[in-house]
């Protein structure tokens, strides 16, 4: 399937088969589109906590209860449920991980280009820190850009996935204890093949047409 037909195929599925289990190859590139998503600077920021058994996903099913119920089903009949998390800052620690990361898979021909792409990056978060005053919003961003990566890269794959921004973040970060670790829960995706009583999977694409979503000049 190219690109471009999986991603007019690609919808938020409504209704999971409890019975059927992705493989843990497929997932594994799922896991790989994520790690290796696109973020500004190389930023990064960001954690995932992956349930692939009731019981892990029962625990994140905790942040679905009262007026989020409705995502309930969409966490405990799902095959696999991912905790997007972000950074709340770009802490030392951090950016130390990130530019020796860097070094060690050979990005720096020299000292001086090292010193270059730490600079850079440090600009860049000083900015969002002290100039605009929204890097928790700034990496939050960062972090939805994995996202699409992995919904499109789902599509490809033909396993089906439904991201939720409808949970109770104070319960999943408390849960998981992320706020201590400078980390705050984002976005839950569920994987999985959907079911009979997946009325989304039927419904035609609805989107915008060209002229009205692009300029070109």
């Amino acid at each position: 399937m190219n690109i471009l037909s999986a991603a007019k195929k690609r919808h938020t599925a409504k209704a999971y088969d409890t019975e059927r289990r992705i493989p843990e190859d497929v997932m594994q590139q799922v896991y790989g589109l994520l790690r290796n998503s696109a973020s500004s600077v190389n930023s990064q920021p960001w954690h995932f906590i992956v349930a692939n058994t009731p019981e892990g996903r029962a625990r994140i099913a905790k942040a679905t209860q009262g007026g989020y119920g409705y995502n309930a089903a969409k966490v405990n009949d799902a095959s696999h449920v991912i905790v997007l998390c972000a950074r709340v800052d770009m802490d030392e620690a951090h950016l130390d991980a990130l530019l020796e990361q860097e070094e060690r898979d050979g990005r720096f021909r020299d000292a001086q280009a090292r010193a270059g792409q730490d600079a850079t990056r440090r600009g860049y978060v000083n900015q969002h820190r002290y100039g605009t005053k929204d890097v928790a919003q700034w990496l939050e961003k960062q972090v939805y850009l994995a996202l699409g990566t992995a919904l499109v890269g789902a599509a490809t794959l033909e396993i089906d996935a439904t991201p939720m921004e409808g949970f109770d973040q104070k319960i999943l970060d408390a849960e998981f204890g992320l706020n201590e670790k400078g980390l705050t829960s984002l976005v839950l995706v569920s994987f999985g093949y959907s079911s009979s009583a997946d009325f989304n999977a039927g419904l035609p694409k609805s989107r915008l047409k060209q002229e009205a979503t692009f300029t070109f000049i």
